[in-house]
C-alpha cells in the first residue's frame, strides 16, 4: 500500500529564520530546512521526546501514553516519530491531555506513514505540529528514519525510551541525544521481555531510570505540579474487585471471572461500566486491560 499524501498548508523554515527552533539549532547538524505543518511556538523549547518499539507491549503504550499526558499536563511538549507502538501512544496520550505533541517525520510532511496514522497526523497538526527535513512527496525509505532520529532529541530537553529490542532505532535516539548533549531516560520493562533490551541497556549505561513523571522532572530540574485529585467518587463493590485483579496486560472475561470468583455476567457487566467510567479498555478477543496507569506506577 503506498502511503497517502495529505495536500495543505506547508511551511519552509530556513536556519536563519525566527521561527526556527532554537535548541535544533545548537546541534552539530541542524537540518535546513525544515518543512513544517502546524505550528511551532517559542513553548516548545521545553519538550521532551518519548521513543521506543513500534511491536510494543499493551505495557509500553500504556507507560508512554500517561508519561506523555503528565508531561503535557507540566507545561511540556511531547516529540516522537510518530511511528506504530510507542511513538503513537506519545502522541495520543499528549492529545488525549490536550496538550502540544510534534511528530518528526522520515519522508515528506505530507506523507501519512504508517498508512493508518492518517487521522493521527491531522490531530497533530491540529495540536501542535508535524515536520521533516525532506522534501513534500518524499517517500519513506529506510535509511531516513536513522537520520531523523536527531531531529527527535535536537527538539528536546531529554529522550525516554519505553521499550525497544537492543537492536531497535530508539537506541539511535538515544546515542544522538548524548551526543547532543541531552538527558537520556529509560522505563524498566520484565526481564524476560526482548522488547525491555534498549530501556535496560541504557540503565546499565547511566541513563535514569524512570518510574514517574516526577523522576523526568527531577533530572530537568523542572518544578512538579500538584497531582490532580482523581476523578469521580471510589469505585466500590464488584468493579473494585474486578479493576483489582487487572494490570495494563489483556486478559480474558473467563480469566477475570475465575480471579474474581464471581459469574462471568456479573464480571462482564462489571466491564462495561469501567469502560465506560474510562477506567479499563476493550482488547480483541473479549479481553481487557486496565487504562489507569498512573496508581499501578505509583505503587
Amino acid at each position: 500500500m503506498r502511503p497517502e499524501h495529505i495536500r495543505d498548508a506547508i511551511a519552509i523554515i530556513t536556519i536563519d529564520d525566527a521561527a526556527y527552533p532554537a535548541r535544533l539549532r545548537a546541534i552539530f547538524d541542524p537540518p535546513s530546512p525544515l518543512y513544517v505543518r502546524g505550528e511551532l511556538r517559542p513553548a516548545d523549547e521545553s519538550a521532551v521526546a518519548i521513543v521506543g518499539a513500534r511491536r510494543a507491549t499493551e505495557y509500553g503504550k500504556a507507560v508512554a501514553e500517561h508519561l506523555a499526558g503528565e508531561l503535557v499536563r507540566h507545561g511540556m511538549t511531547v516529540v516522537s516519530g510518530m511511528a506504530r507502538g510507542i511513538d503513537a501512544a506519545a502522541h495520543r496520550g499528549a492529545l488525549a491531555a490536550g496538550g502540544r505533541t510534534i511528530a518528526v517525520l522520515g519522508c515528506g510532511p505530507d506523507v501519512v506513514y504508517p498508512p493508518e496514522h492518517s487521522g493521527l497526523m491531522r490531530e497533530i497538526i491540529g495540536q501542535g505540529a508535524v515536520m521533516s527535513e525532506f522534501a513534500a512527496g518524499t517517500e519513506p525509505r529506510p535509511g531516513q528514519f536513522p537520520r531523523r532520529n536527531r531531529i527527535i532529541s535536537g527538539l528536546s530537553l531529554g529522550v525516554v525510551v519505553v521499550e525497544g529490542r537492543l537492536d531497535s532505532g530508539a537506541l539511535i535516539t538515544a546515542d544522538a541525544a548524548l551526543e547532543q548533549g541531552r538527558e537520556v531516560f529509560a522505563v524498566p520493562g520484565r526481564i524476560t521481555d526482548p522488547t525491555a533490551g534498549a530501556p535496560h541497556r541504557l540503565v546499565q549505561q547511566g541513563a535514569k531510570l524512570v518510574c514517574s513523571v516526577g523522576d523526568i522532572l527531577e533530572e530537568l530540574q523542572l518544578p512538579a505540579l500538584a497531582r490532580p485529585a482523581p476523578e469521580g467518587p471510589p469505585l466500590e463493590g464488584i468493579e473494585a474487585l474486578v479493576l483489582a485483579q487487572m494490570d495494563v496486560t489483556p486478559q480474558h472475561v473467563d480469566q477475570l471471572a475465575q480471579r474474581c470468583g464471581r459469574p462471568v455476567a456479573v464480571v462482564s457487566a462489571a466491564l462495561t461500566a469501567l469502560e465506560c467510567k474510562g477506567r479499563v479498555a476493550a482488547c480483541p478477543g473479549a479481553r481487557y486491560s486496565r487504562r489507569d496507569v498512573t496508581t499501578m506506577m505509583d505503587r
